[in-house]
């Protein structure tokens, strides 16, 4: 991408969107087109269109979604697979539409079947039943994946799909009700310092696994694929499966390659936070996917490898979100 180009990234003040425009800006990158969800409803088909013609991105980092953990997903099943539905739909068409030279879609591990063998491969997509506890969403970025692959083949786009592994940083959503597993426990194990409280309690057995990606890896990662050459960039974007009989989805797993128990998690972030009281286990409240650990080969093979170390990502966010550091994680 040239310093000088012009770049859409959707959903700028997301976790991964917000990391990916500090990163833009650390290259030298200075054309950015960002909008608030205020100034630019993308579930909106007319202002997305109005949009598109007006700025005539070069390059489009596909980063808005509707997201949330467990609970928000069981609560809302409807509310997300319509809003990413509707949000990636109108993004895809107006970048083909408006003639974008290259887009990366932000999808998620969830894609993958509850029961698929670890570690997870790009070609195990659609090779079995979802995790139902957030199926709809699943569903949503499957859609997106089709999305790009179909609009590759039917008008030579060069559109790609990059599922990232369990993402967390300063940006997250710390609410208790709607976040995902990280967020909520710094923030249960912050409280419970502060308080002194004796004891804490986690969703689950502890049991299922986890792979977690600091949200700076995961915005290396999308610059990096954005500014391969031609030849290897082309080489992602998957086959016309009526022409040459394999299944090759435009897709590649971003992530770090090992994974860890919600158990473990749970006692890296009380050593972290620093609270010594006791970690209780909720077993009325549901596990999920036994283990989700993305097989990140075909990206490693490209030359990118994640760099931050879960404990000092922990540590980093829990410095800037309640200590109000500004430190840069790398």
């Amino acid at each position: 991408m040239d310093r000088d180009a012009r770049i859409f990234v959707a959903g700028h003040r997301g976790l991964v969107g917000s990391a990916i425009v500090r990163a833009l800006r650390a290259a030298g990158h200075t054309h950015l087109l960002l909008r608030t969800r205020d100034e630019l409803d993308l579930r909106d088909p007319v202002a997305t269109a109005a949009f598109f013609e007006k700025a005539k991105p070069d390059y489009v980092f596909l980063a808005a979604a509707r997201v949330g953990g467990i609970l928000a997903n069981q609560r809302e099943p409807a509310d997300f697979i319509r809003d990413n539905l509707q949000i990636q739909t109108n993004v895809i068409h107006e970048a083909w539409r408006t003639g974008v030279q290259r887009l990366l879609f932000l999808g998620s591990s969830c894609i993958y079947p509850r029961l698929a063998p670890q570690p997870l491969r790009e070609e195990y997509l659609l090779t079995g039943p979802l995790e139902a506890t957030n199926r709809a969403y699943a569903l949503a970025k499957i859609a997106g994946i089709e999305m790009c692959w179909a609009h590759n083949r039917q008008h030579g786009t060069r559109f790609l799909a990059a599922m990232p592994t369990n993402l967390y940083g300063p940006e997250d959503n710390f609410d208790l009700d709607s976040s995902h597993v990280i967020p909520a426990l710094l923030r249960k194990f912050h409280e419970a310092r502060v308080a002194d409280a004796p004891s804490v309690s986690i969703w689950g057995s502890g049991e299922p696994r986890r792979e977690f990606m600091h949200s700076f890896d995961m915005a290396q990662a999308c610059l990096f694929l954005m500014n391969l050459d031609d030849e290897r960039f082309d080489g992602l974007l998957g086959s016309d499966e009526a022409l040459t009989g394999r299944f090759e989805p435009p897709l590649i797993n971003i992530g770090v390659g090992a994974d860890i128990s919600i158990r473990e998690l749970a006692e890296t972030i009380a050593e972290v936070v620093g609270y010594d009281g006791l970690i209780e286990h909720d077993r009325s409240k549901p596990d999920g996917t036994p283990r989700k650990l993305m097989d990140v080969s075909r990206l490693n093979a490209l030359g990118f490898r994640a760099r931050i170390e879960l404990k000092d990502g922990l540590r980093h966010v829990h410095e800037v979100v309640f200590t109000s550091s500004q430190a840069d994680p790398a």
